[in-house]
């Protein structure tokens, strides 16, 4: 897959992502945009790097996608927790 291909796969990532974790986010839709593009590079270096499972060229493999989310999930956790808003106020 080429970059452009990883650039959309983030994009859906970061949408499915915010689907799956609703809420407000202190970056928008921006950074929940930019958040899924990192998490699908994250979530496919990972996958290859790690976890023995190489990234294929086609863009409908269903563990690229999988990656892709995951990556984007963790990210977008991590981002809630250290620039979310905190409760007490």
């Amino acid at each position: 897959m080429g970059i452009i291909s990883w650039i959309v796969l983030g994009l859906l990532a970061g949408v499915i992502a915010k689907i799956l974790l609703p809420g407000r986010d202190p970056g928008g839709l921006i950074g929940t945009t930019l958040i899924g593009i990192a998490g699908a590079f994250i979530g496919g270096w990972i996958s290859s790097r790690w976890l023995d499972r190489p990234i294929t060229r086609d863009f409908y493999d269903g563990a690229t996608w999988v990656s892709a989310i995951g990556g984007a999930l963790v990210l977008l956790i991590a981002y809630r927790l250290l620039f979310g808003h905190s409760r007490s106020r």
